[in-house]
């Protein structure tokens, strides 16, 4: 009974976040805290010069709590600052629905831009 109770609580602790698919072509040095990474929404543009490293799928997992767009964008940034990328593009944006998801769903890619992130057009995260 004991391991049936632990089991389904592993479950649901692991069921509550949002699902992340993540696929790199290049992994290059990650980038520390200090480090500025920039989130681009689907109406900003990607720098000529830069260079695309991966992307990434954030979905449903049918249980999902802390799946709101900010949160997701917080998981794109960390899953940006370990791979080595500084942008953050998003690409595909689903706003959730009551007959549908109670999660955002976004696609995003994932870029290396030698230039100053800061002076580019972008979405400012909103922060609780």
């Amino acid at each position: 009974m004991r391991k049936l109770l632990f089991g389904i609580s592993c479950f649901f602790l692991i069921s509550c976040g949002a699902s992340i698919n993540s696929s790199f072509t290049e992994q290059l040095k990650p980038l520390t805290i200090e480090n500025k990474v920039a989130f681009l929404d689907i109406e900003n543009n990607v720098p000529e010069n830069s260079k695309k490293i991966g992307s990434a799928k954030f979905g449903d997992s049918g249980f999902s709590t802390d799946c709101d767009f900010n949160s997701n964008l917080i998981k794109a940034r960390n899953l940006a600052r370990e791979n080595g990328a500084n942008i953050v593009k998003v690409t595909e944006k689903k706003e959730p629905s009551i007959f549908g998801s109670s999660c955002y769903r976004i696609k995003v890619d994932f870029y290396f831009y030698e230039g100053d992130v800061t002076k580019l057009s972008q979405y400012q995260l909103q922060l609780n």
